[in-house]
């Protein structure tokens, strides 16, 4: 099955999640037959779905969805390996293949170019597209967040030579343990860091790392890995493989602040940028690398960068009647130092207030969160949330407040569990002089930042 594959039915368990739903969408834009089911689907994917006529008539599971003329069924991440529509599957013999399998299957004709890294693999990617949008260069793509002038994240095409995907170092199904980014065999790979996560699939440092070092090997012989060569650990992975590769480092490019502002010191000047902080400017760098792999010169690069707004919800800015507020996705103890780091230098003369909520499997875990001392340092005021329910949820203990403060080092830091606290908080720090960090994988429990910042 390709890009020019017949006409198809689908249907895909999870339909709902950030990634499935926009497989679907582009697959019924190709004209494939698309059904889907889930047992919750929240906004945008609700609303999205709808909109083209493919959100579930009935919410649960169905295996009565399952049907012999069926071609393919495609299992998200978010069912669980019990699922009945999936065992009706596997009764009828039917093809069930996770997400990043479909991905390949329709792309193992094409150039793979698989951004992957433990943080910043969206950002580069969004940074990548927006460069080749603005150039009129036309290549499929999958991406995990929404960007702003595309309709859906994922598209596939007969004709194009290239296929730009976000590699995920996650599972790649229920019933699939291996990491996503394991299925796509690129020709190009970037690594833009490596820092460990996901501590309930990969219980100690040196696994996560191995996974990464099992990419390289899956990479195809001749092919390019470009890595950060800032991270001793990306550094050690690509010194160590095996694989025949050609091999291009990138590094922290020249950038100065001015005045609020960051200019890009480049040979066609400095360019003034919209985005800021040293892991962006790195991940600049990164994407320059893949655009020169992929056919753009340095010039076109600097050409179209300027206009780049940053990815959705990567230090997002928000509307404020109060200072300056930004929202980012920031989750794993380096991505919440990088961002919080960034905030200060790019607005020195602000006092920075940090508002980070705990909301992933591993920042729950008491063994982990250790990992983010001095995670925070660079704020003037701090402040962490978790909903004890969410604990439950995940089968994890207590957590005290006590607990957190020691292991983010910082005996002024105010930990809370309640959105209310979170809002008084902010309420009492906020003014014409701060920047407001909001830092999630969640949404702080449903507060509406919307009308709490007016």
């Amino acid at each position: 099955m390709s890009a020019k594959a017949f006409f198809m039915r689908i249907h895909l368990i999870a339909i709902g999640g950030s990634a499935m739903h926009n497989l679907a969408l582009a697959l019924a834009e190709m004209g494939h037959q698309v059904t889907g089911s889930d047992d919750e689907i929240f906004e945008p994917s609700r609303s999205r779905l709808e909109a083209k006529g493919l959100l579930p008539k009935e919410i649960g599971w169905r295996a009565k969805k399952i049907t012999t003329d069926l071609d393919f069924v495609i299992l998200g991440m978010h069912a669980r390996p019990d699922n009945p529509e999936l065992a009706k599957a596997q009764e009828l013999g039917l093809r069930v293949v996770s997400y990043p399998e479909f991905i390949y299957e329709q792309s193992k004709d094409k150039t793979r170019v698989v951004i992957a890294g433990s943080h910043g693999k969206t950002t580069i990617t969004a940074m990548i597209l927006h460069v080749l949008h603005y150039h009129n260069h036309e290549v499929d793509f999958m991406v995990g967040a929404q960007l702003k002038g595309f309709d859906t994240m994922v598209k596939f095409s007969p004709h194009n030579e290239f296929i730009l995907l976000e590699g995920d170092e996650y599972l790649s199904s229920p019933i699939d343990r291996r990491p996503k980014f394991m299925h796509y065999q690129p020709n190009i790979t970037l690594i833009s860091g490596i820092a460990w996560d996901h501590v309930n699939v990969f219980p100690s440092y040196e696994e996560y790392v191995r996974q990464f070092e099992n990419l390289l090997d899956t990479k195809v012989a001749g092919g390019a890995v470009v890595y950060n060569e800032t991270d001793p650990a990306v550094v050690k992975v690509v010194e160590g493989t095996e694989n025949t590769i050609k091999k291009f480092p990138y590094s922290l490019p020249s950038y100065r602040v001015e005045q609020e502002q960051v200019f890009l010191e480049t040979e066609e000047g400095e360019i003034p940028l919209q985005i800021f902080g040293k892991h962006n400017m790195n991940n600049l760098e990164g994407a320059r690398w893949i655009c020169q792999q992929m056919g753009l010169t340095n010039e076109e690069f600097y050409e179209a960068i300027p206009s780049f707004e940053g990815a959705s919800s990567r230090l997002e800015p928000l509307k404020t009647t109060r200072g300056l507020a930004y929202r980012d996705y920031a989750h794993a103890p380096s991505k919440v130092q990088a961002t919080t780091s960034a905030t200060k230098e790019t607005y020195p003369q602000h006092q920075v207030i940090a508002c980070f909520e705990l909301h992933t499997f591993s920042s729950l875990t008491k063994e982990f969160l250790v990992q983010y001392r001095g995670a925070l340092a660079a704020a003037d005021e701090t402040l962490v949330y978790f909903n004890p329910k969410v604990l439950e949820h995940k089968k994890l203990p207590p957590l005290s407040k006590a607990f957190i403060q020691e292991a983010f080092a910082d005996e002024n830091l105010k930990v809370a569990n309640s959105p209310e606290e979170v809002k008084n908080f902010v309420k009492q720090h906020q003014n014409d002089q701060s920047v407001l960090l909001l830092m999630s994988s969640g949404n702080f429990n449903g507060i509406n930042w919307k009308e709490e910042l007016q």
